[in-house]
């Protein structure tokens, strides 16, 4: 038996899922009536998957997704909030982002608004894309602190070049003047190139008044709600519903 040996070199090659499909036929007496054809499609089906699932996880942790168990199948359609149902199961399918579009999802605290995008997020992972997500008070932080140390460019880059770009929590606060030149910035260079997706306990209609300076904010909001789809949740809060699935984190205006 050659199987150490073939053990061997299947993890030198970085071959996994095979070496583990392989021990695993190794030890099923209905695999002695498979072809060889058939054993090496099985174990060609193995590396794959195995490829496949380490590859999400990568974009998973790159991702830093508030809510990491949130998915798409587990959305509660029947909690009170005024959730379009037919919207969603087409955001769901991801064309919105391969059409470069952008989602604002709007509602008052605690109706599940980051646990959506994190569940689209984790989507849009799956599909193969690559997803940041960002509370915009902390963005704003890391933007002002990566202009004195340095490190602006290599942020912005990423900001800019993820398939889908999550920012959660926008508002209430009115925008500062660099706050809103690092925005222009982003929102210019996502601009029909890659997918945002804005939370906010805020109307679209009172970003402007977010923005503050009026030409920044035309600009800023021509290129995210032009091309937009829109969820405007309404309801009570989940947290206090004692929602098992949606499972929100208490410290947190989802």
């Amino acid at each position: 038996m050659l199987t150490h040996p073939t053990l061997d070199q299947l993890r030198n090659l970085r071959l996994d899922g095979m070496a583990e499909a392989f021990v695993e036929l190794q030890t099923q007496d209905a695999t002695a009536e498979l072809s060889h054809p058939e054993w090496l499609g099985l174990l060609v089906d193995r590396e794959i998957a195995s490829r496949n699932t380490r590859r999400f996880q990568t974009r998973m942790r790159a991702a830093k997704l508030r809510h990491i168990g949130a998915a798409i199948e587990d959305v509660d359609f029947r909690t009170p909030r005024r959730l379009d149902r037919m919207l969603f199961q087409q955001l769901a399918t991801g064309r919105w982002i391969a059409d470069a579009r952008n989602l604002m999802i709007t509602g008052p605290c605690g109706v599940g608004k980051t646990w959506l995008a994190c569940a689209l997020g984790q989507r849009a992972c799956r599909d193969n894309l690559t997803v940041i997500y960002q509370r915009m008070p902390r963005l704003f932080v890391d933007l002002e602190l990566a202009h004195g140390d340095g490190r602006f460019p290599r942020l912005f880059r990423s900001l800019v070049k993820a398939d889908l770009l999550i920012l959660d929590d926008w508002g209430p606060d009115r925008l500062t003047a660099g706050q809103r030149r690092d925005l222009m910035e982003i929102v210019e260079d996502r601009h029909d190139r890659g997918s945002i997706l804005i939370t906010s306990q805020l109307p679209v209609s009172a970003w402007h008044d977010v923005i503050g300076e009026p030409t920044f904010a035309d600009a800023i909001l021509d290129r995210l709600v032009h091309n937009a789809h829109r969820l405007n949740l309404d309801g009570p809060s989940m947290r206090r519903s004692g929602n098992p699935t949606e499972n929100l984190d208490e410290g947190h205006s989802a």
